[in-house]
């Protein structure tokens, strides 16, 4: 893994979160998608190196709406850079952990993604994302 790639944080709302992180960060919202699959809409801000991206459920079926209705508001996922993500699935599952993918997916800006199972990170969802 090369570095942190950014981290994932639920809300209920990108517009009224989003005020929330531009001001705290001293930085503007930079792009905001949608990944239909996912039922998310996402928004990226950066400081410094640091990208924050910003979770907000799309549908009320979504990993993201089950999150905030369990969990409430919060961080959701740490997600890391990875050169080359089905090598390092391969290594993980080798390692013992848990993917919930088998295959990357299209995730937000730009990447193929996969997450590895909270289970087996100690509670911590995890994101391999590889630049494409």
């Amino acid at each position: 893994m090369n570095k942190i790639e950014h981290i994932g944080i639920a809300v209920s709302s990108i517009e009224s979160s989003g005020n929330i992180y531009q001001k705290l960060l001293n930085t503007e919202v930079y792009k905001i998608e949608e990944v239909a699959s996912e039922g998310v809409k996402t928004a990226f801000l950066q400081s410094g190196p640091n990208i924050i991206e910003l979770l907000e459920a799309t549908n009320p079926d979504s990993p993201i709406a089950k999150f905030i209705a369990k969990r409430g508001e919060g961080i959701h996922h740490i997600a890391f850079d990875v050169t080359d993500i089905r090598v390092e699935m391969e290594r993980l599952k080798a390692e013992g952990f848990i993917l919930l993918n088998d295959e990357p997916k299209r995730g937000a800006d730009n990447k193929l993604v996969c997450f590895v199972h909270p289970k087996s990170t100690n509670g911590v969802l995890v994101e391999l994302c590889q630049s494409v």
